[in-house]
């Protein structure tokens, strides 16, 4: 048998590793080292990558230390640095499809930075605020502000695969040691436990009468407009739909008065809210039926006073040493904020005066998430007082569960499993109108990174 050039045999095997390359799809300028899959490979075992090509931006220590925050906080936060030339088509989709793990996706590439989350871990809203919030701000104070604020506003849990932080196997006698001071102390800690649990009752007890006063202002603003409206439902041009949403209103009306009379704790006022918001959408709707108007849009009340009714429109407003955020508002104050004015916001009493609700303290998380619901909520409050108390453990623990991560329940985020992944979250035209990438070559971020 005549033998084989070595030039050919070489030449065979060049060939053959071109057409391995252009196979496996890799772009001009990623490597193995830098695929999708890598990436996700990464951050299944830990919560940041930092690409080598990127090294430069945040060092290994300060990487470190950035993951052991996320590990310490148990949340599904997934950071990855990038160097700027990396392909942006489809990258977060591809990303969240192969890590499989709910959660929220920061990526800086090169100098820009933009993020997608699961709705159930981060609503659009708190997202496009957090990720608006950070821009302009070199790698490491970005990564760090972007982690702290997003930590004390999403939900969810780090997957499994991250291991426990801090944790480990004591020794049978360490254990032992620990039960013989917890029994030795047991008649102490009882009565620490009910010296404080009294304390929270009273704590309680003067949260909600501060709110009574707040929400008997609301119940009594609602009958002056079922009063002001001066419908009959016998009156000429009547017909059911109007009587139905007079009956509506009504209901809710009586409903908040009864389960405010009822209220022994803060949590109790989020559901006289709750009737407060449905019945001034129903006056919308009556309205808008008499004067022949279409009917309105399901939207949640005004942000600045929930006494203002439903909102017609989002607007930008930026809070006093806060980060701009689009809030849902009133007619009358979005003509306000496009003249340059400041809203008419809703102020109460404090012990330092009158305040914004918003900074007046923790007990108005319930009676502002009955106006606003769980998933606008983190959004909206971003910032402020108000939303960086309802973000901690404790503040659920005294005003009602559910409140500590805005009123969602059944997280999956951190378990490996596609279960709670809509593609539309992750997808072009995510929260922004711009797709990661979105097809035109690297709109990264819909604009925020620009």
């Amino acid at each position: 048998m005549k033998a084989v050039p070595r030039t050919r045999s070489l030449t065979a095997l060049l060939l053959a590793a071109l057409a391995l390359v252009l196979a496996t799809g890799l772009a001009p300028g990623a490597s193995a080292d830098t695929s999708v899959s890598a990436i996700a490979r990464a951050l299944r075992s830990g919560p940041v990558y930092v690409d080598p090509a990127a090294s430069g931006r945040l060092s290994r220590a300060d990487a470190d230390a950035l993951a052991k925050r996320i590990k310490d906080a148990n949340k599904p936060l997934f950071i990855a640095v990038l160097p700027a030339g990396y392909p942006t088509t489809s990258l977060f989709p591809d990303l969240r499809a192969a890590t499989g793990i709910t959660g929220l996706y920061g990526i800086r590439l090169g100098d820009r930075f933009d993020a997608r989350a699961d709705a159930s871990v981060m609503s659009p809203t708190a997202r496009q605020n957090l990720v608006t919030s950070v821009q302009g701000e070199e790698t490491k104070t970005q990564l760090t502000d972007f982690t702290d604020r997003a930590l004390a506003h999403m939900g969810g849990r780090a997957p499994r695969s991250w291991g426990a932080a801090g944790s480990g196997e004591g020794s049978g006698a360490g254990l032992i040691a620990v039960a013989a001071v917890l029994v030795a102390g047991a008649a102490g800690a009882y009565t620490l436990v009910r010296r404080n649990r009294r304390r929270r009752e009273r704590e309680q007890r003067a949260a909600l009468d501060r709110l009574r006063v707040v929400v008997d202002e609301d119940i009594t603003a609602f009958g002056e407009e079922l009063d002001r409206l001066d419908f009959h439902p016998a009156e000429p041009g009547a017909d059911d739909a109007m009587r139905a949403d007079y009956e509506r209103a009504l209901d809710a009306y009586e409903r908040a008065k009864q389960r405010m009379a009822e209220a022994g704790r803060p949590e109790d006022v989020r559901p006289v809210t709750e009737a407060l918001e449905d019945g001034r959408f129903s006056l919308a709707q009556l309205a808008a039926r008499r004067e022949g108007r279409p009917l309105p849009e399901r939207r949640p009340p005004c942000f600045f006073d929930p006494r203002h009714g439903p909102s017609v429109a989002d607007a930008t407003w930026t809070p006093p040493g806060g980060a701009p955020r689009e809030v849902p508002v009133c007619a009358a104050d979005a003509t306000r904020l496009a003249d340059g004015r400041d809203p008419v916001v809703r102020e109460v009493d404090t012990e330092y005066g009158r305040r914004p609700y918003w900074d007046a303290g923790p007990a108005y998380g319930p009676w502002a998430g009955g106006y606003f619901g769980g998933g606008i909520l983190p959004g909206l409050l971003f910032g402020t007082v108000l939303g960086g108390m309802m973000a901690t453990p404790s503040y659920a623990a005294d005003y009602g569960a559910g409140y500590g991560d805005f009123g969602g329940a059944g997280y999956q985020g951190g378990d490996v499993s596609g279960t709670d992944f809509d593609p539309g979250d992750f997808g072009g035209g995510f929260g922004d109108g711009g797709g990661f990438g979105g097809g035109d070559g690297g709109d990264f971020g819909g604009g925020f990174g620009n």
